[in-house]
C-alpha cells in the first residue's frame, strides 16, 4: 500500500461577509469547504492548503519474530556424532512451546539458567501433551513443582533479573540431548515429542528435575509406561 505524506501549504484567505437580515437580529457565517480533485482539502476559512503527497520513504517493517521462531531458534541442542542435518528428527510443536515456557518459568523464578525443574514446569505450563496429563494423573501438579523447586533451590534474590533466554545447565543440556539421542535410536519416523524431554529430565538422575519428580511419586515403572507412548504427543479421541 503506498504511503502517504501530509504538508501544510499557505494559500490566500478568503474574505467573508456577514450578511444581515434587516427584518432579523440573527446573523449567519458561511463556511465554504470544498474537497480538491487533485487531493488537496482546502479550508478558505483556516486558509491553509492540506495536501497528500505520495512518499518515498520505505513502510516500516516488524523486527519482531513469531514466538515459536525465537523459541526455535534459542532451543540449543548438540547434534549428535555422526548424524546429518537432514536426519536430525525436529521437536514436536508443543515440545517447542514447553520449552519456551520453561525459559518464562525461569524468569518468573529470577533464576539465572534454566534448569531441568524449569523443563519439567514448561511440561506443566504448556499442559495438553501426553506427558503432561499423565503427570497431573498421577498428582504431579504445577503449583507442587513450584513448591518443591524453592524447597530444593531455593528463593533468587528478590532484585535479580535472569536473561530473555536463560541458558541451560548441564543437566537440562544433557536431558534435551538424550531426548534427541534416544528418538535417533528408535529409527521411528516423526517429531521429538515432549515425552522425550520428559524422560530425558528422567534420565538425568542428579538433576533436580529428577529429584523434584521422585519426591511427588514419579519412578521408573511410570516412566516404562509412560514410554509407551513416547512418539505421539497427543491421542485424539473421535468419541
Amino acid at each position: 500500500m503506498t504511503s502517504h505524506t501530509l504538508s501544510a501549504l499557505p494559500i490566500s484567505q478568503s474574505c467573508h461577509r456577514l450578511t444581515s437580515d434587516s427584518s432579523s437580529s440573527s446573523s449567519s457565517l458561511t463556511l465554504p469547504w470544498r474537497l480538491n480533485p487533485l487531493n488537496n482539502l482546502v479550508s478558505s476559512l483556516i486558509g491553509n492548503k492540506l495536501s497528500i503527497q505520495p512518499s518515498t520513504s520505505k513502510p516500516l517493517v516488524s523486527k519482531h519474530r513469531p514466538t515459536i521462531a525465537t523459541v526455535l531458534s534459542s532451543l540449543p541442542i548438540r547434534k549428535p556424532e555422526g548424524a546429518s542435518s537432514e536426519k536430525t528428527p525436529k521437536w514436536s510443536a508443543r515440545a517447542i512451546k514447553s520449552f519456551g515456557m520453561a525459559e518464562l518459568e525461569a524468569r518468573k523464578i529470577k533464576y539465572p539458567n534454566t534448569g531441568t525443574e524449569s523443563l519439567l514446569m514448561g511440561i506443566l505450563v504448556e499442559g495438553t501433551s501426553i506427558a503432561a496429563k499423565f503427570l497431573r494423573a498421577n498428582g504431579i501438579t504445577l503449583f507442587k513443582v513450584r513448591e518443591e523447586t524453592v524447597n530444593l533451590l531455593g528463593r533468587s534474590d528478590m532484585y535479580n533479573f535472569s536473561p530473555e533466554h536463560p541458558p541451560l545447565t548441564e543437566p537440562a543440556q544433557r536431558a534435551l540431548d538424550w531426548a534427541v539421542a534416544e528418538k535417533l535410536k528408535s529409527g521411528e519416523s516423526g517429531e521429538i515429542t515432549v515425552t522425550h524431554m520428559l524422560l530425558g529430565i528422567w534420565s538425568e538422575k542428579d538433576s533436580a528435575g529428577h529429584k523434584i519428580m521422585a519426591s511427588l511419586g514419579f519412578d521408573d515403572e511410570k516412566a516404562k509406561e509412560l514410554a509407551k507412548s513416547m512418539d505421539v504427543d497427543i491421542v485424539w479421541s473421535h468419541k
